[in-house]
């Protein structure tokens, strides 16, 4: 078998009738026998393109990988310009088939989750040290706005005890909400409008890949952390203690609660764990069987009816817990002259915004996509994220704080059989009418039954099991998971959130500079080439080191995979020697998971061939993607390398190479 000294070619050479292997694509592995000849194939270079070219479709597979507008290609105009308003607006791609059916199911829906929004939003409101009736203006006007640009059919919209408990501390650190209620509420507004901006604008632009930083490990750990921190700051609702400490770390928590043990109210007490065990009851009721969802749903609006019936009828007894008070009827104001646009506290505002946002972002779009796949569509991540952000820069101009995806009322809007975005259109029908006509009614609720409320649903955050799986699959991802749940039990919310961030950015940056590679071995009778520690029946080739890097080659990571290339040979050899077996001629890499590579990579790959060659030691390159061939290329690294280094297959070039020592006759 000889050498074949043409090893790589010029695609555009081809004719299109040719035979010839033309693709990098490794060849099925089957088992050879000996006497057959061995077919050696060709590297070939990627068709010619112009650097335009090239970035056009770098370009497109970056921002455009689900390319969007495959629908209007060879449309008419009307054609286009009806499938443009179902692009922008998703209502136009389901409402011609909307009927009764669907109706019928979107107001059992929307009036199940509106019985859980209603006190879910005064409670959330409450959280974020916003007025009560703030969190029901965020369950009006959000909900209708997303159910016209908003993909999914079974989110359900409105303020999130995680964003509510964000903004809240964030803001809190800096303005007083008691003592400067009108400064703080600003802040909260154009925090909202700036959370708005930033989400539409990654839609718009289409970064989405940027929540992705926020790993699910990470949320695992921060949003057991923030259920915890919240609930033990409802101590002060259910212990009914008036002077409680604005902090939202652990300790200073705890020590408020016992510090003021003189205020404690039996009254309160008594009436707060009650309602908490019925809470809790019908939740556990309802994750048992799901059939039974109502019952959980219609538990907060059950609480706060019956809490507020029985202050009232012992009002003149009830000195000892606290109410709501009087809340202002009618639709939201105006508040975009409230907007915060220039002063000390603006970089507060728009650091707030990023972060709610963020959150607020990977929650929505992360329980929409949920809820999608059980029912087998898709959500478009992108339209989300402008539908969410547009929601909330226009939430922000009527008097609403950030909102977006409830878990937990999506939940129940999907177990009550919601059919599309209608429901929300219900939800907002039924907290209309509330703020016009029932609002009065609240005036004796008292605030216990909101602390159990909150501390019901953000139970439901923590996922005791999760950080046991993350242990047994990957020990950084349990690291970023501790460090987010302890980083916002004692430092703060925002710090703990950026700890656990910095440790996946770690993650990242480890597995990018430290690659893994591998030595492969042959299984016998095949030309299927394997790690030697996985396959136990995989054996060394004699004079051969084969070996795969299984990452991009670039300036972060060159001298590392220098250093363990060298390693690898230098262990080899030691092994060669221990057991006597066949010396070390010949280093085959193979590329096949080398995606990119840059000109520090080239270099390196260039000293690597003058170092292996000054032993002895002939150094191959096995499957080389089409980028990489081409840079290689372009660098004259083909030439120096000369073209009997590369191959398709590690099988072909152990073959022919093997062949080239073999004394010819």
């Amino acid at each position: 078998m000889g050498l074949n000294s043409n090893r790589v070619e010029d695609f555009s050479t081809h004719r299109s009738g040719s035979t010839t292997a033309t693709t990098l694509k490794v060849s099925t592995e089957i088992p050879m026998a000996a006497a057959e000849p061995m077919e050696i194939h060709n590297v070939c270079l990627p068709p010619k393109k112009t650097t335009f070219q090239k970035l056009k479709q770098r370009l497109s597979e970056i921002f455009f990988p689900d390319d969007p507008l495959h629908r209007f290609k060879k449309q008419t105009w009307c054609t286009k310009l009806v499938l443009g308003l179902q692009f922008l607006f998703p209502i136009f791609q389901w409402g011609p088939e909307y009927n009764l059916t669907l109706f019928r199911s979107d107001v059992i829906s929307g009036l199940t989750i509106a019985s859980l929004a209603i006190p879910q939003g005064i409670s959330y409101a409450k959280l974020a040290n916003l007025p009560p009736i703030v969190g029901l203006y965020s369950s009006f006007v959000s909900p209708l706005i997303y159910s016209v640009l908003g993909s999914s059919r079974h989110l359900a919209v409105g303020p999130v005890s995680i964003a509510s408990l964000v903004m809240g501390t964030m803001l809190s650190e800096s303005v007083s909400p008691v003592e400067e209620p009108i400064l703080y509420l600003k802040l909260a507004f154009t925090a909202t409008f700036f959370a708005g901006v930033f989400q539409a604008s990654l839609g718009l632009l289409r970064l989405g890949f940027v929540i992705d930083f926020l790993s699910k490990a990470t949320l695992v750990g921060f949003m057991a952390g923030a259920a915890v921190i919240v609930s033990l700051q409802q101590l002060k609702g259910l212990l009914g203690i008036v002077h409680f400490t604005g902090k939202m770390q652990i300790i200073p928590v705890m020590t408020s609660v016992f510090d003021h043990r003189k205020e404690w109210s039996w009254q309160t007490i008594v009436m707060g764990f009650s309602f908490l065990l019925f809470l809790l009851t019908t939740r556990h009721i309802s994750i048992k069987k799901p059939k039974l969802f109502w019952v959980s749903a219609a538990a907060p609006l059950t609480s706060v009816i019956l809490s507020t019936l029985f202050v009232f009828c012992i009002k003149s007894k009830a000195h000892g817990i606290s109410i709501i008070g009087h809340l202002q009827k009618g639709l939201n104001p105006p508040s975009s002259n409230m907007l915060y646009f220039n002063g000390q506290y603006l970089a507060l505002a728009i650091k707030t915004g990023i972060v709610t946002g963020i959150l607020s972002l990977t929650e929505g779009i992360a329980v929409g996509r949920t809820f999608a796949s059980l029912r087998n569509y898709q959500v478009d991540g992108n339209k989300e994220m402008m539908a969410i952000g547009l929601m909330n820069m226009a939430g922000s101009c009527t008097s609403c704080y950030v909102t977006t995806g409830s878990f937990s009322r999506s939940a129940v809007n999907y177990n009550a059989g919601a059919q599309t975005a209608v429901s929300n259109i219900v939800l907002a029908t039924a907290v209309l009418v509330t703020l016009l006509f029932l609002m009065p009614l609240f005036y004796y609720t008292p605030n216990v039954i909101l602390a159990a409320i909150i501390i019901t649903a953000v139970i439901g955050l923590i996922d005791y099991q999760a950080p046991y799986k993350l242990w047994k699959v990957d020990k950084l991802d349990f690291l970023a998971c501790v460090c987010s749940f302890f980083g916002v039990l004692f430092i703060s919310v925002p710090l703990g959130l950026a700890i656990a961030v910095g440790v996946s950015v770690f993650k990242i940056l480890l597995h990018t500079t430290r690659p893994n590679t591998v030595a492969l071995g042959n299984i016998p009778r095949t030309q299927i080439y394997q790690s030697l520690n996985r396959y136990r029946e995989a054996t060394r080739v004699p004079s051969f080191l084969i070996l795969a890097i299984e990452s991009p080659i670039y300036f972060a990571n060159v001298t590392y995979l220098q250093e363990r290339i060298l390693r690898w040979i230098r262990e080899e050899e030691e092994w060669i020697k221990a057991h006597q077996e066949n010396t070390l001629k010949c280093v085959i890499i193979d590329m096949t998971a080398v995606t990119a590579i840059d000109t520090s990579g080239i270099d390196t790959l260039s000293e690597m061939r003058k170092m292996l060659d000054k032993r002895s030691l002939q150094l191959v390159l096995v499957n080389p993607v089409g980028s990489v061939i081409e840079k290689l290329h372009h660098s004259k690294t083909l030439e120096s390398f000369g073209m009997n280094a590369f191959y398709l297959t590690v099988g072909e070039a152990v073959g022919d190479i093997s062949a080239s020592w073999k004394p010819q006759p």
